[in-house]
């Protein structure tokens, strides 16, 4: 009597997974957003700096920008399976070396804008922990801690994140919605602003320099395509969240802006922006709503910047999990968890740069707000500007290559006018740099040039890598 051998079964390593909504996906977004971070942080800066009581104006600028600019990007995303946001697209349009090049760069970015909220996280939560009598560490060390923290978050299912995101927004958004409402029942101290209606407002002081802080607050809000292999049904999901986010962050910041110039008065809020800018929204909470919602700002600022850093972490982390599944990267960093399905390894890597990042900065001595936060957050502007100009020139490309899609407006216009809104916010950007970093101009074209450094790198490496598989004229 013979046996037969059973064939040998093949297990299929675990997959990313997860059945995140537009709901979900948006929350993400809005927390790389740091809604409360940018009210209590840019905005003053922008009203100080830029065009004054104008300065709500700069949002909306941005918001039209962008929504131009997403136009094309949802127009695409059906074509573009691979999680992987701006990588994926420009991999797809201009084929695998621009692509790789992106992905590079987009790493050095959401590095730096992580690396920017760490600097701003140690310093807030010291604060916090030392006004309730606690004790006091260096900056380096909360940080270091919290990087902990995100790194164990990172490692599991990104739903827990998700709600995690969810009350941490929820908090946030709500103390300034309160101020708001506070600030329109009162009228402010001299009735609302109009200043937005007022030609000369808006052109008065530097409104280049307010579009550079406005575009700040926008960071993350392509991380919907991040996210679309834990999507559920994607190709609906991820188009509606990229709308709904830009529509709901545009309009937060605009309405909060006014609000908070409101509360002072046009004059007297560029005068007290320009005097005490990091306490500008504590002070309008205290004499709004009082000394307890003025504590409870507090705290939520720091929450604020958790989950804004949680974000990006899961962003990065997707990101390596993408390439390594591409051959850019070592084979092990692609690996998937068995039980959450999250890029475990990748999250690792990704906490573990962090932390040495940290290390560095310390040892340095560099200050972590005039140094670490303003200029590792000024190039991660500048390099969302770059990824995002990339991404209008694949999909300008790839719709004149593939004939799937015959819409005008959604292939060629909407792109194009977002690209030329797009390369005009970067050149703002750029002029602008060396104020954010001292006035050095050698200095400051160093840092830039961490960005077309990051790019070449991805583009040389892309001859090691399989080219992507061209998709027929029919798709």
């Amino acid at each position: 009597m013979t046996s037969t051998a059973s064939p040998p079964t093949t297990t299929a390593p675990p997959a990313l997974r997860g059945s995140l909504g537009t709901a979900s996906i948006v929350l993400m977004v809005l927390a790389a957003a740091a809604p409360l971070s940018v009210v209590g942080g840019s905005v003053p800066l922008g009203i100080a700096l830029g065009n004054g009581a104008a300065f709500p104006t700069a949002f909306v600028v941005c918001c039209v920008v962008l929504l131009l600019f997403a136009v094309g990007f949802c127009a695409m995303a059906r074509y573009v399976k691979e999680a992987g946001a701006f990588y994926a697209y420009v991999d797809k349009g201009l084929g695998g070396r621009a692509g790789l090049g992106s992905a590079y760069l987009a790493l050095v970015t959401y590095t730096a804008i992580q690396l920017a909220v760490y600097g701003y996280i140690g310093v807030a939560l010291d604060s916090l922990v030392q006004s309730y009598g606690g004790p006091q560490l260096p900056w380096w060390a909360w940080a270091g801690a919290v990087a902990v923290v995100v790194g164990v978050l990172g490692c599991r299912q990104v739903d827990l994140s998700g709600k995690v995101l969810g009350v941490l927004m929820a908090g946030e958004v709500g103390i300034v919605l309160a101020l708001n409402a506070a600030v329109l029942v009162r009228g402010g101290d001299h009735g609302l602003s109009t200043a937005l209606v007022s030609p000369e407002r808006l052109t008065s002081g530097a409104p280049g320099l307010a579009v550079t802080f406005a575009i700040a607050g926008f960071l993350g809000f392509e991380a919907t395509a991040v996210f679309r292999d834990e999507a559920r049904d994607p190709d609906r999901t991820i188009p509606r969240a990229t709308y709904l986010a830009l529509v709901l962050v545009g309009g937060f910041y605009a309405l909060s802006s006014w609000a908070l110039i409101s509360a002072w008065g046009d004059e007297e809020a560029v005068a007290e922006a320009a005097r005490d800018p990091e306490n500008m929204l504590m002070a309008t909470v205290h004499r709004y709503l009082g000394s307890s919602a003025e504590h409870l700002a507090q705290v939520l600022f720091v929450t604020s910047l958790f989950a804004c850093v949680l974000s990006f972490h899961h962003v990065i982390a997707r990101y390596v999990h993408s390439l390594a599944d591409r051959g850019a990267l070592p084979a092990r960093l692609g690996r998937a968890h068995a039980r959450h399905h999250s890029p475990y390894m990748a999250s690792l890597a990704q906490s573990g740069s962090a932390v040495v990042l940290i290390a560095v900065f310390a040892l340095a001595g560099l200050d972590p707000i005039t140094e670490v936060f303003t200029w590792m957050g000024g190039l991660a502007s500048a390099g969302v500007d770059v990824l995002m100009l990339l991404t209008c020139a694949a999909v300008l490309v790839f719709f004149r290559r593939f004939a799937g899609d015959t819409r005008r407006w959604q292939t060629l216009w909407a792109p194009a006018l977002g690209g030329l809104g797009l390369i005009a916010l970067l050149v703002l950007t750029v002029l602008n740099f060396p104020l954010l970093i001292g006035g050095s101009a050698a200095f400051a074209t160093l840092l830039l040039g961490l960005l077309p450094a990051a790019f070449v790198l991805g583009w040389a490496r892309g001859h090691r890598v399989p080219a992507p598989a061209e998709l027929p004229a029919s798709a």
